[in-house]
């Protein structure tokens, strides 16, 4: 089973984190954020990865801080839990709709990060939308993940959010996926 467990503290955030790549997609989140628990059980429901989270932070100032280290934190259990990366897919992409939207998400868990982020949300007073993009890019850096995320379609700001966290999840699926016809690591590198 590939498996981390993080815990990040800070004197903004206190986070505990355990995942299981080789998961059911069973989730328990508690991150004082209604609106990131739903798009972090989206994700696990499905990626078919076991999530637990347990998250506060200075919310009282605003949901930055805590959402920046919510993606620190789960790039990092991803990257721990990958090792080597010995036999995974390593690619994976997904065009998922959800009602009006539609959203495409390529990975590449190379080592190398990078963020391309294209998504453009309406004005909103029940979130900050805007911190998505910190949330993958968080994700991006702490896992070594290339990550392209396109909108191409959507007016409904939690639609929007929602093909994006499920198309990520079923690109992440994919990319972890043990493949049984790669033989080691799948680069002519022989490093990822």
């Amino acid at each position: 089973m590939r498996k981390a467990d993080i815990k990040r503290k800070t004197a903004e955030t206190d986070i505990k984190l355990s995942l299981n790549l080789d998961g059911s997609g069973r989730y328990k989140i508690k991150t004082t954020i209604p609106f990131i628990d739903h798009m972090l059980s989206l994700f696990s429901k499905h990626s078919l990865i076991n999530l637990e989270i347990s998250a506060k932070g200075d919310t009282e100032v605003d949901y930055h801080h805590l959402v920046e280290d919510l993606g620190i934190v789960l790039g990092e259990a991803i990257k721990k839990s990958l090792g080597k990366k010995i036999g995974i897919s390593r690619y994976g992409n997904f065009l998922l709709p959800m009602d009006e939207a539609l959203s495409y998400v390529a990975i590449d868990l190379s080592g190398r990060p990078y963020l391309s982020f294209d998504v453009k949300f309406n004005n909103s007073v029940d979130f900050d939308y805007t911190l998505l993009e910190e949330f993958f890019r968080a994700v991006a850096n702490a896992s070594g993940m290339n990550l392209h995320i396109k909108n191409h379609t959507g007016k409904n700001n939690h639609h929007i959010a929602e093909s994006i966290f499920k198309g990520f999840a079923k690109a992440v699926k994919n990319a972890v996926e043990i493949d049984k016809k790669v033989k080691g690591i799948p680069s002519t590198k022989k490093k990822l």
